[in-house]
């Protein structure tokens, strides 16, 4: 077996751990129990919970939210974004990459509360970093200028005010989830040349990540949901 393939079978073994901790997190919370508690759904040994996890908790979210990421891709590639205003196909990604977890908001709160802890700030601004990424490629962005962080800073706002909104949501259909992320996306469609530069959607060189304080000032933390949300 040659080296990529078993990257990519302990990568396959992974995942398959932690789609299985997805039934125990909402109970649990992401915690060494629900991995093991996953671990045992798969007949697996409870010393394989540290040999595929070494990085633990933070790990297991981190493959979370990227196998999210890849179906949220998936689904976007399938629904012909190219035919779309800007607006709209920012808009179809964000509603897409909710619906995907519609299921999962328990455990969406409890990711998002282990990452406002400060030893994992950086690491949610890179997750946060790399969810807009892909949305912005997913829409055809092809800038490499400064319009390509400005334009991920902006969207990292607009996601996560909405991510925020949207947990709380009891409308039908998350109708006002809807409607309050229409008008984000307006406010920050008025700001001049945010639209430069899109074209078909296509890959580009992804610079490295430089924007984290700025994205976490777009961030939602419990003082700023309460302020912005009530509660």
């Amino acid at each position: 077996m040659s080296v990529t393939e078993s990257m990519t079978r302990l990568q396959a073994q992974r995942e398959a751990l932690v789609e299985a901790a997805l039934e125990h997190v909402p109970f649990d919370g992401w915690t060494k129990q629900a991995l093991h508690a996953g671990a045992e759904d798969l007949d697996l040994a409870p010393g394989e919970v540290d040999r595929l996890l070494p990085n633990g908790i933070r790990q297991a979210i981190v493959i979370y939210v990227e196998m999210t990421d890849r179906k949220m891709i998936a689904a976007l590639d399938e629904k012909g974004l190219e035919n779309l205003k800007i607006r709209d196909r920012i808009a179809t990604a964000v509603k897409t990459r909710l619906e995907l977890v519609e299921g999962q908001k328990d455990t969406v709160r409890a990711a998002l509360a282990f990452m406002t802890l400060p030893q994992n700030a950086a690491l949610g601004l890179k997750l946060t970093h790399g969810t807009v990424d892909a949305m912005w490629v997913a829409a055809g962005d092809t800038s490499t200028d400064h319009n390509w962080y400005t334009k991920r800073m902006l969207l990292a706002g607009v996601y996560g005010s909405t991510l925020a909104y949207w947990l709380d949501d009891t409308s039908e259909g998350h109708a006002d989830s809807w409607a309050f992320l229409d008008r984000r996306i307006g406010n920050v469609m008025q700001i001049p040349k945010i639209t430069a530069k899109i074209g078909k959607a296509g890959k580009f060189a992804a610079a490295p990540f430089k924007m984290g304080a700025k994205i976490a000032r777009c961030m939602p933390t419990p003082g700023r949901m309460r302020r912005q949300f009530g509660g």
